[in-house]
């Protein structure tokens, strides 16, 4: 039986350093943000996700369900990943952060090859030189774990996978895959490693 693998993108932040901007729906080499990150994960799960706090019929329009945290007051990343969570059915649930636009092409594939060959609970990505904590791929039945570590008043997502069976993959071999965007320098950065990915590709 094949096995089957939601994404939920995590839009749902306040972005201070942005200037309180919706990160998502900041523009990017002309597009939304959050639009590149669906052009990376699209082909790779079943269906997609978006938890957003606030511009909802924004969202909505790239075609996909959005979703709201079930527990108010901008928790962070974790209630969005227990909100997405308990709407999916699927095996496992691919997070992702809305401000990456340079994910792996074969990130759930990778993490999803591991997990299984060594038994794990979850998958959590790495650069080579840190671990990702947004970027994970998980079993929903994980639910009630990280909602209790939530209601327990903790927010750290690497201290609550820490109790679990967790592998870490690597993906050094494509570090400018998890760059992201917290302030409009970082953007500028970005905007010139994906000019410089296209370049590289076309000379391919």
């Amino acid at each position: 039986m094949m096995t089957k693998i939601d994404a939920v993108i995590l839009a749902g932040g306040m972005a201070r350093r942005m200037g309180g901007n919706d990160k998502g729906l900041v523009e990017l080499e002309n597009q939304p943000m959050i639009k590149h990150t669906i052009d990376r994960i699209r082909p790779q799960v079943k269906e997609i996700l978006i938890n957003a706090n606030r511009n909802q019929k924004v969202y909505s329009e790239f075609g996909f369900q959005v979703i709201s945290d079930q527990d108010t007051g901008y928790l962070g990343p974790l209630a969005g990943m227990i909100t997405a969570m308990s709407h999916t059915q699927a095996d496992y649930l691919m997070v992702v952060p809305c401000d990456c636009p340079l994910l792996p092409t074969d990130l759930v594939a990778r993490m999803l090859a591991q997990l299984i060959a060594e038994d794990a609970e979850l998958a959590v990505a790495s650069d080579g030189k840190r671990e990702q904590p947004v970027v994970m791929l998980l079993k929903p039945s994980l639910r009630t774990s990280m909602k209790a570590f939530l209601d327990a008043g903790e927010r750290k997502i690497d201290f609550w996978y820490a109790k679990h069976n967790y592998v870490v993959t690597d993906f050094s071999d494509q570090p400018n895959a998890f760059i992201n965007v917290n302030t409009p320098e970082q953007k500028q950065q970005l905007s010139e490693a994906i000019a410089n990915e296209k370049n590289n590709q076309r000379c391919k």
